[in-house]
């Protein structure tokens, strides 16, 4: 989760992703079709992201940026806090993800063996319709509203208070079935994103 040269803000400050994505392909010398070719996308979904008609989900924002061997974690950060910084406001934590799916990262994971985020899933967010699937564990406790997750073949609805704990290599996938929006602190190690 690294800077890039050029920062990628909308013009209320908030995170740009279409634009940050245009910087990345640029710095790749890739036109829309050879990003969306080698990421096994098609090429109007390069564009919508570009011009932020879409709003990705991990998964396949996390597949495109695989295809050229761009971490997620990068695409993301502005600037990153010094590794030994312990504390950290809210208005530190790094964006990851912004949308109906918010994934608030605590600090840089690269240097840490565990990566902690600060979720909000809005009514109707989701991780994907493919299903996530990673070498580690994950857990997390709902802080508010009501979260449905997959594991496998096991889904529960997870309420204020409600956790989970599993091992990551099993398709999983996170959604808000319900109409608040969902918070939910949870940890992933070894980090993922």
């Amino acid at each position: 989760m690294h800077a890039i040269e050029k920062t990628a803000e909308d013009a209320d400050g908030g995170f740009n992703v279409g634009e940050r994505l245009r910087m990345v392909r640029h710095q790749h010398g890739l036109s829309q079709r050879a990003l969306a070719m080698k990421a096994g996308v098609t090429h109007s979904l390069v564009s919508l992201i570009e011009k932020n008609k879409v709003s990705p989900s991990v998964a396949s924002l996390k597949k495109i940026l695989e295809s050229i061997s761009y971490p997620l974690t990068d695409f993301f950060a502005l600037t990153l806090p010094p590794v030994d910084q312990i504390f950290y406001r809210a208005d530190e934590l790094v964006p990851l993800s912004t949308g109906t799916l918010t994934l608030l990262q605590v600090g840089d994971a690269k240097s840490h063996s565990v990566q902690i985020f600060h979720e909000f899933y809005e009514p109707g967010a989701d991780s994907g319709e493919t299903m996530l699937q990673h070498d580690a564990e994950e857990g997390g406790v709902v802080v508010a509203g009501e979260l449905e997750l997959t594991v496998g073949g096991q889904t529960r609805i997870l309420r204020k208070g409600d956790a989970y704990l599993f091992d990551s290599r099993l398709p999983h996938r996170y959604r808000n079935v319900g109409t608040e929006r969902c918070e939910v602190v949870s940890a992933c190690t070894p980090p993922y994103l």
